[in-house]
This record gives structure tokens, C-alpha cells and sequence, in this order.
């Protein structure tokens, strides 16, 4: 089992499927295909609300009605209730393309023409389809659509350009319309009877009378390609939207037959799904550049304007990197956006603006695309300084400036920083120093200059003056680095040459051949480590203080993508080309894991706690985040994930985290879920840091009614006494009395039945000999054993006052017993609790629920082991246990009170 698994996906809004829309009381859903699972939204400003299980295959048609959504992967049909499955149908023998919700039916329709009837009324795994029609050879089904007010009809458009009207009752062919030569891309029902749009490859749309088969309009659109969604308006307006696949959305007037308003930048790429909403002037419509957006008419103009919108990136991100402590991840993609994804919220993602694109697009009539800068190709940021001024940096392909960003307002800042204008070439590599004050970039051409993030003013360059020209290195400069103090910078130069510079006087204090081409550096600034990739395929490592190369790591065998140190500098992660992700332990000098996905990773990032690893990859345009196990199973140890050499195969994390439906209802953690089935569990660590103490994580309220039980059940008793009841209820026996008393009369069978268990309970007790509760059985098997792991789990998870009871069960009240005292079965319980105690404090587990037992043993048995001389010597030895445990807890505590007084009294 790898140190990282696979968790769940950010980023994926919508993919290639049409969506789905139904309306349960007076809110509006939509449910939404993203590869393998399902979403659904609430329409009204597009939150997310559930988020289905992961199926095996790629989703490929969807429909909904009320909380139940029919899911078409492959050759089979999913049924689920909100997120968890209640059937699965498999009749089809081919790839189910079409799913329609036709009244209390559902028919689906596969790439060779068979259509299949299934009814929903009382679903479950065996149900079977009640009807089937096999469409013909020369028939491939591209759409279908029932018009309203035809009983059991249904109409199909087909890739060869006919048009069919079915019966499915009773299973006949009705008419064929004879088409438009051309193939049908989508068809869809008007509010006025007997009406339907069809649109077609050729880029026309057909307002068809299909009772006459007559042509009532035809439009057609100015923009190349076919017509892949319709809807009509049916709040009153005769309004019709098309959309096409050059992403420009048409809305056309009905009455006077033309074009009333264009959506030009509507989306990047091929509409996939349009709705109007019931009795609304709004739009809804969904494209493959992974975005959903909800469209409103204005009353003056008529035209649509932009309400609300969820979008990812439309193409593979390039960078990333954690921000805000780990909260949020900073991504850059080859679709020119600049984003923010959230980790814990989905709503909080957004795309950082840059200045009015839309508007400028607008008025220049081009798309917002080409108004965007150029895809990102590094970045760095600095969160201490995200509320004075701009504390992002970015890299542009092929863009001879480099771009600062206000994450605070998330937006593009007001400076452009220039290096070199009198030679420009495209930057490629920049740094923000520690403070937060300066930048540094790296150009194409060798170039180094610092800037003022503040005023965006150059602050001065660095100059080699052993090189051939005036400049930092004699080749693209391919990263650059700042330390922790503001006193040196690290430069890689493209040809192999590292390089040393004095931060503020800006001049060469060493420098050093790696022996081949650098492709990329990291450095981290707390162990003054510096990470570089070469085109040999190897990991070098160099202490910049000492000016030496400390580590070489050897593994990959393509070309390396991305490198990234843990916080503490104790891992280096690395991934390639070849497919694989490996960890190395800077440390020990050797690879601890390595896992081998099925698509290459491009980029990755550590968050700032080492729980959660984020990567991205070659043609997904989502971010996958991976959970590092050792945080949740508290293995500590390197030697916990085997010799690091084999090379572990896994998928790429789900969009849903669950495995199964089940799983949002169970209580297990969701680490459970993510774990392997084959793959053994991480065993727990008993080794402990020398002289701290391990909480036992249960509520405070639990450990601390132990200690205030008496005052707890002092305060909950009745001020007056229950009231007898004046008349007996008539379905009770009961036995008349001179007092007037209700007594109640016992049946013979319960009075039996009640002796019969008795006396078998105490049977089986003389006969075993063992002790009679679970308490008492669990703390003598744990002493036998020696290990009282299970007895504590037991008592953690009992109430205190079952707690309280089991300790109470144990006092000695017939003094005058002719038994002898070292004989009684209580003392020796009470010896062996003393045992346990002992252990507990001398191995500091669960120290405060340990310590509040304690305290409500000796206020129960205090006087038991007073008089007692074997428990006496027992109760002094953990007294001295105790003594040295608080000792060495108050020094840390005060060793940590004078950390905190240094640190707030400090001026860093």
C-alpha cells in the first residue's frame, strides 16, 4: 500500500452529455454527467447538492424524474435514488446512446437501432423491460423527443437524415418524414401542438408541422457547424435558442421569423444542452469546455445577459500550487484562466479576473480567448503580503512581461513588470521573495532583474561579468529562487550552471556545473536545499550553504515534469513522464514509494500539513487530490510502506469520493473508503516521542463527568417523588388491598421464567468460573496478555455512569464475612486495576481520561486500599509513576509558555 490514495477530483463541472433538468416543488435541479458520476445542481444560483457514486464506465445518456436519476454507462442502465443505486438494468447488447423519460416510462435507445420500454413503478434489480423496437439497419438514432399531447408516441432523427414518429404501445412504425439531406444533430417540442424544431449538421433549423408535415420556418446559423441543442421559451415570448458547435448561442424570434440577439462568447467550445425554464426568462445551457452558465432576459432589450455561472478549466492545467494553508489551490491551464479551486468548499472556486475581458471582447467582436493573456507557464506567490499589495507573480508563453495578481480582490493587478526592454525576451522563470516585497524574474535571453511588487519599479539586475555578454547566464534562465532572509539567490541556468548571488548587492558569490542541461529547480528555504532536474533523468540535490551536492536520485526514465519539497524537507516528490510518481526521503538518500498512474502527471503540489497531494494531468483538465494515509494512520515510520522500490499501479481519484452509494450514509472515516480492498491496513505505531503524553480524542465532556458525577446527580434528581397512579390501567392484573395501594399480580409464567433464568445464569457462572461482566472478563484476559489496548477501547466507549457502576460493582460491604481478606475476589480486581493503572501512566496513553479514572477510583476504593498492605505498596509505585509523569509534562509546558512569550514579544 502507497503512502498516497487515491481521494477525489476538483474542477469537473460538466462534460459532453446532455443534462437534465426537473423541478420537485418550487426549486429547479439539473443533473450533470462528469465522466464517470453524476452532479446535480440547484438552478437557482447553481450550487452544488449531491455528488453520485463512481461507476465503472463513462457516463453516455441521463435522465431524471423526482429523486430518482437514470444513469446509461456502456451497455447497461443505472437507477439511482438520490446518490445510491436500487437497480440495474442490462437488456442492451450495445452502447446505450438516448435515454427518454416518457410519462411513467423510460426508453432507451442503443447505437444499433434497439429501443427498450422500462417502467419505474416499483424498481429493483430484476426488472425486466416490458417492451422492444428494433428501429432498422439503415436507421442510426441521433435524438429523440415526445411531443407533447401524442399518446405513446415518440419521434427519432437519425445520422442519415430521416424522421420516424413510433407508437411504442403498440409498436408500429407511424410515418417517416423524408428529412432535409442532411444528418439530425437535435430535435426538440414546442409549446404550440403539433410543432417540433429540428436542427441539423449543416448548421439549419426546421420549425416542422409534423400533423401535415409541412415546413413552417427554417434558420440557419452564420457560424460553420451543426446545431447540437434547441429550446423553447415557454414563459409567453416565441423565443427558440439554438446552439452550435462553435459555442455561439442564437436566440430567434418565432413571430417575426429572424434573429433577435447573439451570445458570441457564450462558451469555448460545442454547446451541448439548452433549457428554458417553466413560466421563466431564463436559459440554462451547458458546453464541453466544462461549464455550466444560467442566462436572464432583460424586459427592455430582450437580450440574454450572464446570472450565474460554474466553470472549471476548458483545457489542461499547467501549474498549481496550495495557498492559504492548504484551504485552496492556485491553477493555471493551457485555456488562459487563472483560477482558484477550493479543497473544502465547492461554491468558493472562481476564475481571477482580468480587467473587463468580456467587454473588451465585446466591443473588439472577438472572442474572450483571444483578449485573455497567453497560458501561464510559472508562477509564485507570497500569502504575508496578500493584504498590503499584489503577492502574485505569472509567466507567460511566449509574453516578454510578466503579470502580478491581487489575490485579495482576485484580480489582475495595475503593474506590468518589464525586464530588459531594451532586449526583450519571453520570461521564463520568476521568484517572490520571503518578505513579500520583490520579484525576480529570469528571461529567455539570460536576463535578471528585481522589482518592486509595491510600486512595480526595477530595483536593479544581475550581471555576470564572465559571461560572453552583459547579462546572469549565457543561455534561458530556467529558475530562479530567493532564501529565507532576504541574503541569497539561486539562478539555474539552461546549459548546467547554477549560480549564487548576493541578494541586495547583486553580485556572483559562487557558482557550480551540474554536468548537464537544468530543466528545473526547487529550492526550500527552511533546510536551504536546492532540488534540480536534468535532462538526464536525474535529481540532484545541493546544500547552497555549504555549496556542495548532497543527495543524487536515480529512477525515472522520462523526462521529469515537476518537483516539490514536504514542509518539513523531509520528502521530495517527483513525477515523469514514464507514468510515475516517486517519493524520496531526503533523509535516508533513498526512493520510500512510488506509485504508476495511468496518465502522466504534468504538475503536482504538497499542502502546507502533508495530508492532501494535488497533481495534475496530460489531457485532464481537472485537479486530482490524493490523501497521504500516514496523517490519518499514524504511521510515522519510513519502513511502514516496505523497501520502496516496487512500483504500485493506481487509478486516478474519482469526482466523488464515496466508492459505493452506500458510503454517504456510513460512519466509517472516509480514509476507509479510499484504502485498497487487497492492500493490507497501516498498523499503528506504538513508538511515542520521549517525555509527551498521547490525549485519548474523546469529547471533554466525557472524561470530565467522571470526575463531577456526584455533583451531575445531585443536580438531576426529581424535587418531588413520581406520582402513584389513581386508577390501574385495565389491561394490568392487580390484587386489592385494605390501603388502598394498586398492587400488580404476576403471572405464574413470568414468575417461572424469571427463576429458570436466574438460576441458569448462575449455573453457568459456578460452572466456567469466569468473571461475570465484560469488564471484569476484558481486564483479566488484558493482564494475561499483557496488553490492555482492548480493555481501554472498552471503557472509552462506555457512558460514566455505566462507568461509575462497574467501579462501585467492586466494594467490599460484608465486612464481617468469614472469608479471608487476601482471598476475596474483589481485591484481587482492585490489584489488578492498580496493575493497569500503573501501565496506562507509565506508557502517558489517553493521559486525561486515564487521569479522571483515577480520581474516581480512589474516591470509590480509596479506603479499600488504605487498609490493605499489598494494595498499599501497589498505590505508592503509582504515586511515583504519577509524580514523574506530571514533572516532565510541566517543564514542557513551560518550556512552550516561554516559546510563546519570545514569539510575542519578538519584532519578526
Amino acid at each position: 500500500m502507497g503512502i498516497f490514495e487515491p481521494y477525489r477530483a476538483l474542477g469537473y463541472i460538466t462534460s459532453s452529455v446532455p443534462f437534465s433538468v426537473q423541478r420537485l416543488g418550487t426549486e429547479t435541479f439539473v443533473t450533470v454527467s462528469v465522466g464517470k458520476a453524476f452532479q446535480v445542481y440547484n438552478c437557482e444560483k447553481l450550487n452544488l447538492v449531491i455528488v453520485g457514486p463512481q461507476l465503472p464506465k463513462k457516463i453516455r445518456a441521463l435522465a431524471s424524474y423526482r429523486e430518482y436519476t437514470f444513469v446509461a454507462y456502456g451497455n447497461e442502465i443505472a437507477v439511482f435514488k438520490r446518490a445510491h443505486q436500487v437497480a440495474n438494468w442490462n437488456r442492451h447488447s450495445a452502447k446505450v446512446n438516448l435515454l427518454l423519460l416518457f410519462g411513467e416510462h423510460i426508453l432507451s435507445v442503443d447505437v444499433e437501432g434497439n429501443m427498450f420500454m422500462w417502467t419505474f413503478k416499483g424498481i429493483n434489480q430484476t426488472s425486466a423491460p416490458f417492451g422492444h423496437i428494433l428501429l432498422g439497419e439503415k436507421f442510426t438514432p441521433s435524438c429523440i423527443v415526445h411531443p407533447d399531447t401524442y399518446l405513446n408516441k415518440v419521434i427519432l432523427g437519425s445520422q442519415e437524415g430521416s424522421l420516424q414518429l413510433w407508437n411504442i404501445s403498440t409498436k408500429k412504425k407511424l410515418y417517416e418524414f423524408k428529412g432535409w439531406n442532411s444528418a439530425i444533430s437535435s430535435c426538440v417540442s414546442s409549446p404550440a401542438l403539433d410543432v417540433v424544431a429540428v436542427g441539423c449538421a449543416d448548421g439549419k433549423i426546421h420549425v416542422h408541422n409534423i400533423r401535415y408535415d409541412e415546413e413552417l420556418v427554417t434558420f440557419t446559423h452564420s457560424t460553420r457547424g451543426a446545431v447540437t441543442a434547441l429550446s423553447f421559451s415557454t414563459d409567453g415570448q416565441p423565443l427558440l435558442a439554438s446552439g452550435g458547435s462553435s459555442g455561439v448561442i442564437s436566440i430567434w424570434n418565432l413571430e417575426k421569423r429572424r434573429l433577435q440577439s447573439v451570445i458570441r462568447d457564450a462558451h469555448d467550445s460545442s454547446i451541448i444542452s439548452l433549457h428554458f425554464f417553466a413560466n421563466e426568462p431564463a436559459l440554462l445551457s451547458s458546453s464541453a469546455d466544462n461549464s455550466i452558465k444560467k442566462w436572464k432576459f432583460g424586459t427592455s432589450d430582450g437580450d440574454p445577459n450572464l446570472h450565474s455561472f460554474r466553470c472549471g478549466h476548458s483545457a489542461p492545467p499547467l501549474c498549481i500550487r496550495f495557498y492559504a494553508d492548504g484551504r485552496f489551490i492556485l491553477s493555471a491551464g493551457q485555456d488562459r484562466a487563472f483560477r482558484l479551486f477550493s479543497v473544502i468548499q465547492d461554491k468558493q472556486s472562481k476564475e481571477l479576473s482580468q480587467h473587463h475581458v468580456s467587454k473588451r471582447a465585446k466591443k473588439l467582436r472577438v472572442k474572450e480567448e483571444e483578449i485573455k493573456l497567453k497560458p501561464v507557464i510559472s508562477f509564485d506567490c507570497a500569502e504575508i503580503r496578500e493584504r498590503d499589495w499584489c503577492n502574485v507573480v505569472t509567466c507567460h508563453m511566449d509574453t516578454a512581461q510578466a503579470y502580478v495578481w491581487r489575490l485579495k480582490h482576485f484580480v489582475l493587478g495595475e503593474h506590468i513588470l518589464n525586464p530588459c526592454p531594451e532586449d526583450p525576451t519571453p520570461v521564463k522563470a520568476c521568484a517572490i521573495s520571503a518578505c513579500g516585497n520583490f520579484a525576480v524574474l529570469g528571461t529567455a535571453g539570460g536576463w535578471m532583474e528585481r522589482f518592486n511588487l509595491q510600486s512595480g519599479i526595477s530595483r536593479g539586475s544581475y550581471l555576470d561579468m564572465s559571461e560572453r555578454r552583459s547579462c546572469a547566464h549565457d543561455g534561458e534562465v530556467v529558475g530562479v529562487a530567493c532564501d529565507a532572509t532576504n541574503t541569497l539567490l539561486i539562478s539555474a541556468g539552461y546549459h548546467g550552471d547554477i549560480k549564487v548571488w548576493d541578494f541586495k548587492a547583486r553580485e556572483l558569490k559562487f557558482r557550480w556545473e551540474v554536468g548537464s542541461s537544468v530543466v528545473k529547480i526547487v529550492y526550500h528555504r527552511v533546510n536551504g536545499l536546492l532540488a534540480t532536474v536534468g535532462d538526464d533523468f536525474i535529481i540532484r540535490l545541493f546544500d547552497v550553504v555549504a555549496l556542495r551536492m548532497v543527495r543524487k536520485f536515480e529512477g525515472h526514465t522520462d523526462r521529469i515534469t515537476d518537483l516539490c519539497f514536504s514542509e518539513d524537507g523531509k520528502w521530495l516528490m517527483s513525477s515523469s513522464m514514464d507514468g510515475s510518481l516517486r517519493i524520496w526521503d531526503v533523509i535516508l538518500a533513498r526512493q520510500i514509494d512510488a506509485m504508476q498512474v495511468d496518465v502522466p502527471v504534468t504538475a503536482l503540489s504538497l499542502s502546507p500539513n502533508m495530508d492532501v497531494l494535488a497533481t495534475t494531468h496530460v489531457d485532464q483538465n481537472g485537479v486530482y487530490l490524493w490523501v497521504n494515509q500516514a496523517m490519518f494512520s499514524g504511521a510515522s515510520n519510513a519502513n511502514s510502506y516496505g523497501t520502496g522500490k516496487e512500483v504500485l499501479s493506481v487509478k486516478l481519484p474519482p469526482v466523488s469520493s464515496m466508492e459505493s452509494s452506500q458510503a454517504e450514509d456510513s460512519d466509517e472515516p472516509v480514509v476507509n473508503h479510499l484504502q485498497s480492498k487487497d492492500a493490507p491496513a497501516f498498523r499503528s505505531q506504538d513508538q511515542q516521542i520521549p517525555d509527551l503524553v498521547t490525549l485519548s480524542l474523546l469529547p471533554k465532556s466525557q472524561w470530565q463527568s467522571l470526575i463531577n458525577l456526584d455533583i451531575i446527580k445531585v443536580r438531576n434528581k426529581p424535587i418531588e417523588p413520581p406520582k402513584k397512579p389513581e386508577m390501574a390501567p385495565f389491561f394490568l392484573p392487580s390484587v386489592p388491598s385494605l390501603s388502598g395501594e394498586i398492587l400488580f399480580k404476576p403471572s405464574k409464567i413470568a414468575i417461572e421464567e424469571r427463576d429458570a433464568k436466574v438460576d441458569e445464569v448462575e449455573n453457568n457462572r459456578r460452572q466456567s468460573g469466569m468473571p461475570t461482566s465484560q469488564f471484569l472478563q476484558l481486564l483479566q484476559s488484558s493482564m494475561e496478555m499483557k496488553n490492555f489496548s482492548a480493555f481501554t477501547e472498552y471503557i472509552k466507549g462506555l457512558s460514566p455512569s455505566t462507568l461509575d457502576v462497574e467501579l462501585r460493582m467492586l466494594q467490599i460491604i460484608d465486612d464481617d464475612d468469614q472469608q479471608e481478606p487476601d482471598k476475596r475476589p474483589e481485591l484481587f480486581t482492585i490489584d489488578l486495576l492498580l496493575d493497569y493503572f500503573i501501565h496506562e501512566i507509565s506508557c502517558r496513553n489517553d493521559f486525561e481520561f486515564i487521569q479522571a479514572v483515577i480520581r474516581l477510583f480512589l474516591k470509590i476504593h480509596g479506603e479499600t486500599v488504605r487498609r490493605q498492605s499489598r494494595l498499599q505498596e501497589k498505590a505508592r509505585k503509582l504515586l511515583e509513576i504519577q509524580s514523574t509523569v506530571w514533572q516532565r509534562v510541566d517543564k514542557l509546558f513551560q518550556s512552550a509558555r516561554c516559546m510563546v512569550t519570545f514569539l510575542s514579544n519578538s519584532q519578526f
